[in-house]
């Protein structure tokens, strides 16, 4: 088999602030912004590579999801435990300082970790855990 990832799925509580944090401060470019029933999906990816997306969707509007399952859902994005990405970059600290400059939510500095990455990790604006590494 010859297969791709081509799109990721992160939930997002407020569409500006994450097309904001994922164009301006990340550096993405929109690809799509889909409105339905007053919700949005908000399709971002990487510059220069067409065939890997993001889309930044409503939690919890799969349907069959109860109400218990949603509030939890909504409980784990605020702490941050219920999406997470792992994007990589030539220069962290560059992509660290850029980071800060945008008032990022920082959870970690850059760092050596004892498994022999370089790493920072930050937290989106619906509290997505995001860990950059330096690629080498």
């Amino acid at each position: 088999m010859d297969l791709s990832i081509h799109s990721s799925f992160l939930p997002q509580s407020d569409p500006e602030a994450s097309l904001a944090f994922y164009r301006d401060t990340l550096g993405f470019e929109l690809r799509n912004d889909v409105g339905y029933n007053g919700l949005r999906w908000i399709t971002v990816g990487p510059k220069g590579q067409p065939g890997t997306s993001i889309v930044l969707h409503p939690p919890a509007v799969t349907p069959g999801i109860t109400d218990d399952e949603r509030r939890t859902i909504t409980e784990m994005m605020a702490k941050g435990t219920f999406g997470m990405l792992i994007l990589a970059t030539p220069d962290l600290d560059q992509a660290f300082a850029r980071l800060q400059a945008a008032d990022a939510e920082i959870v970690e500095e850059p760092t050596l970790q004892p498994y022999g990455v370089r790493d920072c990790a930050v937290r989106d604006p619906a509290g997505n855990l995001l860990r950059i590494q330096e690629r080498r």
